[in-house]
């Protein structure tokens, strides 16, 4: 693709080279799960954060923050850890369609995710709790459950349940990526059905 500068951007050769990956799809892709790889190995990674978005039972849409846990490129598979008890995990039996999204700021790149989601718990997750720290598991558990109304904070307990650890497990469907590049603007959607080979989209 030819190089195209924006009216008024002035692009240093370092800018060049940070983006020199927009303009390939093959190069946009390997981004993507480099970073995401990042965000289960770097604690200070943007990708680390996601949001995720279902629906909630009410039929509205719901987002919060998760932390992502595991990625697995070839199986275009990410995860992340829940409380079993926690309103998200209804969501996700009621209706397993769900979305995500990620901002990289360095790179400018912005990746909206179209998953089928999963719920794993039980023994199928026993080995993915052993790996929790003692000081996490306290994240899984309490009383009372998740969204209970409070007249005051104190009034909740903490302390670990192993059987409400889960593991929610998103299966990718696509990729959108939009990398603001100084020079251009570039957006992509890459498709499972299509075996991820991408397609480009007017930003």
């Amino acid at each position: 693709m030819p190089f195209k500068l924006l009216k008024g951007a002035c692009v240093s050769d370092a800018q060049k080279t940070a983006f020199a990956f927009s303009g390939s799809l093959d190069a946009t892709f390997d981004k993507v799960w480099q970073l995401f790889a990042r965000g289960v190995a770097d604690r200070h990674a943007s990708e680390r954060h996601p949001t995720l978005a279902t629906v909630g039972v009410d039929g509205t849409a719901q987002m919060r923050t998760v932390v992502l846990r595991a990625v697995d490129r070839e199986a275009s598979m990410l995860e992340f850890h829940t409380d079993l008890k926690s309103m998200k995990v209804s969501e996700i039996e009621a209706e397993p369609s769900c979305s995500m999204h990620v901002w990289n700021p360095k790179s400018k790149l912005q990746m909206r995710l179209r998953a089928t989601a999963e719920i794993l718990k039980g023994e199928a997750v026993d080995h993915i709790w052993a790996r929790v720290p003692e000081g996490s598991r306290r994240a899984y558990g309490g009383s009372p459950l998740p969204g209970t109304p409070l007249k005051q904070p104190e009034e909740f307990e903490s302390g670990f349940e192993r059987e409400r650890f889960a593991v929610v497990r998103l299966s990718l469907q696509s990729i959108e990526t939009l990398c603001l590049a100084p020079e251009q603007h570039y957006r992509a959607v890459f498709k499972r059905e299509d075996n991820w080979s991408g397609q480009w989209l007017a930003p």
